[in-house]
């Protein structure tokens, strides 16, 4: 099969360094031997595996396509949930274009479940919940995760379906401006 010029890599890769045997080999063994280097970060409580920093050290002589990401920016950027506190798990129904949807206040922001926005208000617009997700990322919007209390209060209200367990809330302006790109598509 032909590879496209632009699938090609522009530099010849190179070969990792040969990874060293234990003395099980037909070489005698060394009178001095060095540590060997540890091929697994450190981990704590707050060390994210994950960092692009630590994914483009983790492995010693083998580059990565991650070593020139800049180190503040991470391979996987999940947002964390919601804090779980009863600040932000008092739940509100409140009205948006006219029907009835869920909401959490959190940092003084209102939030409604997208989820329930989607069925009320999208899914006749667009193929699914996934084309709400890729066009969020179009347009640099970012929801929000419920953490887990919010979920299970969204499921008793029935604003999500009882198997689900992950949820992520929108801010009204956010929502009117997927709303409007959902319209205007077409």
């Amino acid at each position: 099969m032909a590879v496209p010029a632009a699938l090609i890599p522009p530099t010849p890769l190179v070969p990792p360094p040969p990874i060293s045997t234990s003395s099980a080999t037909t070489s005698p063994p060394s009178t001095t031997s060095s540590p060997s280097p540890s091929l697994v970060p450190p981990t704590g409580p707050c060390q994210n595996l994950f960092r692009s920093e630590l994914l483009a050290t983790s492995s010693p002589g083998i580059p990565t396509p991650n070593a020139a990401l800049p180190p503040s920016k991470p391979v996987y950027s999940t947002p964390s949930p919601v804090e779980n506190i009863p600040q932000n798990n008092e739940c509100k129904m409140v009205e948006l274009r006219g029907a009835k949807v869920a909401s959490f206040t959190v940092d003084g922001c209102e939030l409604i479940c997208l989820p329930q926005a989607f069925d009320l208000f999208l899914k006749h617009l667009v193929g699914g919940l996934h084309t709400v997700y890729t066009k969020l990322k179009r347009l640099e919007i970012t929801p929000v995760v419920c953490n887990v209390e919010q979920v299970r209060i969204l499921r008793g209200l029935g604003a999500i379906q009882p198997g689900v367990n992950r949820c992520k809330l929108i801010s009204r302006k956010d929502f009117e401006t997927l709303y409007n790109d959902c319209t205007n598509a077409r």
